[in-house]
């Protein structure tokens, strides 16, 4: 018992505890509650990050009625991928329901497909790039680095997110997708 003790002390009389006992315990206090808040903090921006990274599959796209605030499916259903990743880096991916389901069959990179080609294509909405979640805000911006209208390359657009459940609630900002919901389910 002595030997602790006396071990104890030299511990103290090392780090300068035995000196000045209260002013080294307010120390201490402090630094363990400032640890604490910087543990806290960094818990929660990894969960919300956690919660939208990953593949998510498009259950319903819906347009909201400007008269009466209904949501109704939109273009009689879509259908599509939305992947985050743990890197800031993300996919969008939306075609008309169905998109698959064809005969039509083309090259790549080529000029010669028919017309009835070039409108199905046109069912197909892709692009990818970098967001980052502003949690303050409620909204996930993405920075598009390509996309399949080269008029959107480059472009910044924000979306609010939300969570119902497992399901993970996105609404476009700009004017002309605002009346725009889509709801993911994780693959």
């Amino acid at each position: 018992m002595l030997q602790l003790r006396d071990s104890t002390m030299a511990f103290k009389c090392y780090y300068g505890l035995e000196r000045y006992p209260m002013k080294n315990t307010a120390t201490l206090i402090k630094l363990t509650l400032l640890a604490l808040t910087f543990n806290c903090c960094q818990d929660q921006k990894e969960k919300t990050a956690g919660n939208i990274s990953g593949l998510w599959s498009l259950h319903i796209m819906e347009l909201q009625d400007t008269i009466t605030g209904d949501w109704n499916e939109w273009r009689n259903g879509m259908q599509g991928y939305l992947l985050y990743d743990n890197y800031e880096n993300m996919a969008l991916h939306l075609t008309v329901k169905g998109y698959q389901d064809t005969d039509l069959r083309f090259p790549n990179f080529t000029d010669t497909i028919s017309i009835d080609a070039l409108k199905h294509l046109t069912g197909s909405y892709f692009y990818m790039g970098r967001y980052k979640v502003l949690e303050n805000e409620g909204v996930v911006r993405h920075t598009r680095i390509s996309h399949s209208n080269p008029g959107e390359w480059n472009a910044v657009v924000r979306r609010k997110f939300s969570f119902s459940g497992d399901t993970l609630v996105i609404q476009p900002e700009e004017s002309q997708n605002a009346g725009l919901r889509l709801k993911w389910v994780r693959k």
